[in-house]
């Protein structure tokens, strides 16, 4: 079944190491599961009889840095990053889980069988020993991946109380090699799904977004909802159940957002784009009204979509810059919505403020957006209208650094000093070229220097972050329209 054909030379470095020394080795978890499926392994674990000290007397370009005894030895003549690091650790069994979290105790120098125990699900409990090609299944683990099944080592209850991620881990393997949950283990975590509180959002949002990051990232969000998950992880989705739409929408909010993410999947955009599908529209049931020419409008969902995105990205404690880039997207996601909107001054303002680098995703974001609505793609000749604008307005100054006149010039021409005068200067200048390219010369601009530099503090400061200020007073009154239409006061 497995051969040491099938295994990298690095690894079996490792554990042909171990077993000259005098010790076991196994390949175990994941790796055997993805070796047997026929899948290339993400990552390569190998438990053993030795402890951390002796693996690293065997290894001396080796660290150990956690209470699991798992020591990574380093292999820097590889340029595969997934064989950098080598994960050994020692066999172990494990305490009570008190807190549903980790074990009270962890044990070393148990046997083989007390360690796979203590393990998930039986597809990630069976080890195979490089040294004589020897599989170890004490618990059906072969027989679950031909019948595509996905079971908890022995009592799912006791396995879910050790750990209440494993619920989570169960919906995305289930998800990611597309096998069915067992019915008792689906039963429990209907039964446990309450003990995700107990998670940390750290681990919480680190196996919702590898969920994400698989290519049915809808399937697992459906069945973390239908397990009774998905009110612990990312409970505005579940605000979209049975709330329509009307219109050209076949799909309530939820299904839509989901459907929309799927298109993201489907295309393979990043993690961003796939959370910035997702939730795109997660505004919609709290903004929903009354159309005049439709059944439902949802004026300024994406002015609350993106405060709520910015929420709760933030409470998931996602990287920042990953935050500011999904929340930008679902701030501007309508831009490419309403073709009446469509003009070079409009696209070119568009890509100030979401980012040159990030207008091919906002497009993008627009294709996902209609595929989930019901249609099956972007009227092609409307994608390519707004593809040639774009491109168009990418030749037109869109920043600063593309006027023809800078800081430098007019501190020299002019004697002005650096500070914030200045860059009011300039973003005065910028702010009416974006309206009409047309006067980026070296004319105009310098003209334009003369009379700006003759007003006050004030009045450049108000010329110069007017745009600013033109964004913030439309969400304060999409804010208030949205407040209106509920009778919020």
């Amino acid at each position: 079944m497995i051969t040491r054909n099938d295994i990298p030379k690095e690894v079996l470095s490792v554990a042909d190491g171990l077993q000259q020394a005098g010790f076991e080795a196994y390949l175990v978890g994941g790796c055997v599961r993805d070796l047997i499926i026929g899948k290339t392994p993400k990552d390569w674990d190998l438990t053993t009889n030795a402890n951390p000290e002796q693996i690293q007397a065997i290894f001396p370009e080796s660290f150990h840095n956690n209470d699991f005894g798992t020591v990574g030895i380093k292999n820097e003549d590889t340029e595969d990053e997934t064989l950098k690091v080598i994960e050994g650790t020692p066999y172990r069994t494990e305490g009570k889980y008190s807190d549903a979290r980790r074990p009270d105790h962890v044990e070393f120098g148990v046997s083989l069988e007390e360690d796979l125990k203590r393990r998930d699900f039986t597809i990630n409990a069976m080890a195979w020993r490089p040294h004589d090609e020897k599989l170890v299944d004490l618990f059906g683990g072969v027989e679950d991946i031909k019948k595509k099944r996905l079971k908890t080592v022995g009592n799912p209850d006791e396995r879910f109380a050790e750990d209440a991620l494993r619920m989570m881990r169960a919906v995305r393997l289930s998800a990611q090699l597309n096998f069915a949950i067992e019915s008792d283990t689906m039963a429990s975590i209907t039964n446990n799904s309450a003990n995700l509180k107990l998670i940390s959002t750290e681990r919480i949002a680190d196996e919702f977004t590898r969920t994400l990051k698989s290519d049915v990232p809808m399937l697992g969000i459906a069945m973390f909802q239908k397990l009774g998950l998905l009110q612990y992880i990312l409970p505005e989705l579940e605000e979209g159940i049975g709330c329509e739409q009307g219109g050209t929408h076949a799909y309530d909010v939820y299904e839509h957002n989901l459907r929309t993410c799927q298109a993201a999947a489907d295309k393979g955009f990043s993690i961003e784009m796939r959370y910035a599908a997702l939730l795109h529209d997660i505004a919609k049931p709290r903004t929903r009204g009354k159309g005049k020419h439709k059944e439902y409008s949802f004026y300024g969902h994406e002015v609350m979509g993106a405060k709520m995105a910015r929420n709760i990205l933030r409470n998931l404690r996602l990287p920042r810059e990953m935050s500011e880039k999904v929340v930008n997207l679902v701030r501007w996601h309508m831009f490419f919505a309403d073709p009446d909107e469509i003009t070079l001054a409009a696209v070119r303002r568009t890509i100030v403020r979401i980012g040159p680098e990030n207008i091919e995703d906002l497009l993008n974001l627009r294709v996902c957006d209609r595929i989930g609505t019901g249609r099956p793609k972007e009227q092609p000749f409307r994608f390519r209208k707004y593809k040639a604008m774009v491109d168009q307005a990418r030749r037109d100054p869109i920043s600063v650094k593309m006027l023809k006149i800078n800081g430098d010039i007019i501190m020299e021409k002019y004697e002005e000093k650096p500070g914030k005068r200045l860059g009011y200067v300039l973003h005065t200048l910028l702010e009416e070229v974006l309206i009409d390219p047309g006067k980026n010369t070296e004319d105009y601009l310098n003209n334009r220097v003369v009379e700006l530099l003759k007003m006050t503090d004030e009045e450049l400061q108000k010329l110069g972050e007017a745009g600013k200020e033109k964004q913030g007073e439309e969400e304060t009154a999409a804010i208030k329209e949205i407040n209106k239409s509920h009778r919020v006061v």
